[in-house]
This record gives C-alpha cells, structure tokens and sequence, in this order.
C-alpha cells in the first residue's frame, strides 16, 4: 500500500519543512506561493511551532534573522518582487552565519511583471542578490516530490554549513498538484548549535550574533575564511543529473520546470534519430561545472533552455570553457516553452544532421 498523497507543490513544501523540524514560519502573501503561509498557519500551531504573517517582506526576513540567531529551523517564502524585498537581510543573515531556508516561487519580472511562472531570478539567486560577498546554496527542484526531498536537505545543509539556503521553484511547481511521499530516511549529521543565543545558564560566554565589523582586516579575514567554506561545499554538494549524454551530439541544459519540458523534447526527437541528451542541474549553487567538462569531451554542442533571456546560459559556457559551442533558447515573461520550440532549436543546431 502506497503511502504517497496527492498535494498542491506549495502545500507539500510546506507540509515538508514541518517533518524537516521547522518552528518558525515569517512571511507576507505574494502570488503564486499563498499557499505556503496558508498551509503553514493552519499547521504549525498544531505542531508547536510559530507563524507569523509580518506586516512586510523587510520585517518578515528581521524575523528569520532572530529566530535563526536564536538557533530555530526557520523558513520564508515568497515570489520574486517579495525575494528582492527580503535581499538586505539575507545579507545580514549571511554576514552572520546563521542557517535558514528561503523558498522563492519565482514570477516574470522585472517589477511587479505577472505572476505566470518564469526563471528570471536566476542571477539574483546565484550570483548573491543583496551586497556584500556571499553565497546561497540554491536547489532547483523539477517535481513535488522532489521539492519536498530537498526542502529536507536544504535545512541539513543550512545547519552543516551555517547559511542561508534557497529553494527556487516557479509558479508551476507552486500550483501543479502530483503524489508525494514523505520519507523519513536517514538524515545527515548536525552540528550543535553551539553559537546560538539560548542563554548561557552561567556556563559559558554571551553568545553574539553580529555582522558589524569595523576594522577592515578582520572583516577580510572573516570573508576569506567564509569563501573557504563555499569552496568546499563546490567540491561536496554540487548535484544534478545526466540522460542520455553518452552518446549525445546535442546536450540540452535546463532546470526546475523547464527541464521536464526539455526532457520531453529529448525523448521525442531521439526517436527521429537525432542525438540529444539532457544535463540537469539540481544545485544552481555551486553549479556543477564538472559534469559540462565531462560531457563536453564527447558533445558537439550545448542548447541552454530558460524561462528567461538567457542567465545560466553564462554559467554553462563558463564551465564549457569555450571547448564547444553553447546556444540558448528561451521564452520570458511568463511564456513557457514548448517541446515542439525546442525541438526546431535543435534541428536548426544540428543544420539537419541526424
């Protein structure tokens, strides 16, 4: 007997970061994720957790920012206008080391744009939204299930690494409704969290959360050793997955939705015999680099595909090295792309070669 239920993709992240031991939920409505605040004002006070709908964006990360500090799972979430809102304190939250998990349901932008789904935010995610040098480890889900397994990894890893971690999904994943299953697996190890401000029951030091630092060599030497941890979680935590690439002539690259849409392109025109395989990165950050230097040993060329007008595309050709050639193909605004686009892309690529 199955154990999978079928739910709503925001519901089940929700419901995820619930089993994944959240406590305390902030946020603010914003179209397409209400249903994460929805579901988590109806559930947390059923499990002894804490939500709060703060009167902004800007409050509602100050909050995250204190319940992290205070060594709490914490989780926020939003949609693309609401993220940029939140930017100055993910900085803070980074400056200060603290672990959190932010979900963005990405919209088309810029400004209020529309609330279709898009992959416009790529940069602001990866390249570090809010100023100042820092990271997120961004996780790219393609379905509800798995959304929820990596709103799971995603407070293991806020909590390993100390930082911020971000989901970023899109208004379809948000609203397509699919089985899912919560596992209760076995979960990595975390660190104590020895930093936090808890009290000290006159056993040991204050603990202080800050991210002020005036003079200038021990703030380098903070951000030097911050960007130490980063290198390691490139060498460690980088994931993604590969179809077909073995013999691939033409290697598709997406991720989240899209990369369902590619896939289906893929399977389609293998059967017309054309060569194509499908690179799909899990981990926007750190990307993973090494897969595209593998795979560019025996392709002959790299189609990006997007919800947008083209920002992976920059982190695909930096890893391809200028070894091949990288294309792209995208649609934005809201407009998603279709198998029978992509397709046409590929043949125009290929000049017709099978």
């Amino acid at each position: 007997m199955s154990d999978k239920v079928l739910m709503k993709g925001n519901e089940a992240i929700a419901e995820a970061a619930i089993k994944a031991g959240c406590k305390c939920f902030f946020g603010y409505p914003i179209t397409p994720q209400n249903e994460i605040p929805e579901y988590m004002a109806k559930r947390m006070p059923k499990v002894g957790g804490v939500f709060l709908q703060a009167e902004s964006e800007v409050a509602a990360i100050n909050m995250v920012y204190g319940a992290a500090g205070a060594g709490a799972r914490v989780m926020t979430s939003s949609s693309s206008p609401g993220i940029s809102l939140k930017q100055e304190g993910i900085s803070y939250i980074a400056g200060a080391d603290l672990p959190c998990v932010i979900v963005n349901m990405v919209r088309g932008g810029p400004g209020l744009g529309g609330i279709q789904a898009a992959q416009s935010d790529y940069f602001q995610a990866v390249k570090g939204g809010g100023h100042g040098d820092y990271r997120l480890v961004v996780l790219a889900p393609s379905s509800v299930q798995e959304a929820v397994d990596l709103v799971q990894e995603a407070f293991d890893i806020a909590d390993i690494y100390r930082m911020p971690v971000m989901i970023l999904g899109d208004g379809m994943i948000g609203q397509m409704m699919e089985p899912v299953e919560f596992k209760a697996g076995q979960r990595r190890q975390i660190p104590e969290k020895n930093w936090a401000t808890t009290g000290t029951g006159g056993k040991r030091k204050k603990n202080v959360i800050n991210s002020l630092y005036i003079e200038p060599d021990v703030l380098e030497k903070l951000v030097f050793d911050r960007y130490e941890k980063y290198k390691k979680i490139e060498e460690t935590e980088a994931k993604y997955e590969m179809v077909n690439c073995e013999d691939a002539d033409i290697i598709l690259v997406a991720y989240g939705t899209t990369a369902r849409i590619a896939k289906t392109a893929m399977k389609a025109i293998r059967e017309q015999g054309y060569k194509v395989g499908l690179i799909r990165p899990v981990t926007l950050w750190p990307f993973p680099s090494e897969a595209f230097k593998t795979a560019a040993k025996t392709a002959k060329a790299f189609l990006t595909v997007e919800m947008s007008t083209g920002q992976m595309v920059e982190d695909v050709k930096l890893s391809v090295n200028g070894e091949k050639p990288v294309y792209f193909f995208g649609r934005t605004g809201g407009v998603v792309p279709t198998p029978a686009e992509i397709i046409e892309r590929i043949k125009n690529i290929s000049g017709g070669e099978r």
